[in-house]
């Protein structure tokens, strides 16, 4: 019984905290532009299409907010959106562009371990992972590099309007015995589909309760 009130009274506090007008900020380029009014912060990583953008819009529920686009790539600083006087949701860069410049996969890299490194504000990272594809190379790069960052992180699958009953759960299956080799991971797995908006109410509640 009270497992079920403090989840409906998460659910109530994250349906509030999203009520809140969401705003672009700023899009940063290097640490020393990060804003320091010591917000709260939660960060969106993934590869390049994975369909971060779309999901933050719903996140946010202001469509057309975060930007989306056909070109992968096409986020290449972090970009900061408020929630209200709340918190800070983070966009970063997507990575795995093969098409990239190797300068500029170097200056994002770069970024996103100084970001990583130094973030006292940053509560966590929720590592978005497409549910047609699962966890590839470059993701399990990025999972080692925040478990030797020690910074928190929980992984969302995407896009799992595009799979079967039977292949979203053989996704989440496998998915979670990637989770469980990573001592910085959450252990729990966030299932969402921006186009129907699925799962966004749970990966709200998430976002609260990454804050503590």
């Amino acid at each position: 019984m009270q497992i079920q009130e403090d989840r409906a009274a998460e659910a109530a506090h994250a349906a509030q905290l999203f009520r809140q007008p969401s705003e672009f900020v700023k899009g940063v380029v290097n640490v020393a532009g990060l804003p320091d009014d010591n917000l709260p912060e939660v960060a969106f990583a993934g590869r390049s299409n994975v369909g971060k953008s779309s999901l933050l819009n719903a996140l946010l529920g202001r469509q057309g907010l975060a930007r989306t686009s056909n070109t992968p790539g096409r986020t290449r600083e972090l970009n900061y959106f408020r929630v209200g006087e709340a918190l800070y949701v983070v966009d970063m860069p997507g990575y795995g562009y093969a098409r990239a410049s190797k300068t500029l996969v170097r200056d994002w890299n770069h970024l996103i371990r100084d970001y990583l490194r130094g973030r006292t504000q940053l509560k966590r990272v929720f590592l978005l992972i497409d549910s047609r594809h699962g966890v590839k190379a470059n993701d399990k790069e990025t999972m080692e590099l925040m478990d030797k960052s020690a910074m928190s992180y929980q992984l969302v699958l995407t896009k799992t309007d595009k799979l079967k009953a039977r292949e979203v759960e053989a996704v989440i299956a496998a998915t979670a015995e990637q989770v469980a080799k990573h001592g910085a991971a959450y252990p729990e797995i966030v299932v969402t589909s921006a186009e129907k908006k699925q799962g966004i109410d749970e990966l709200r509640q998430a976002v609260v309760r990454s804050l503590g």
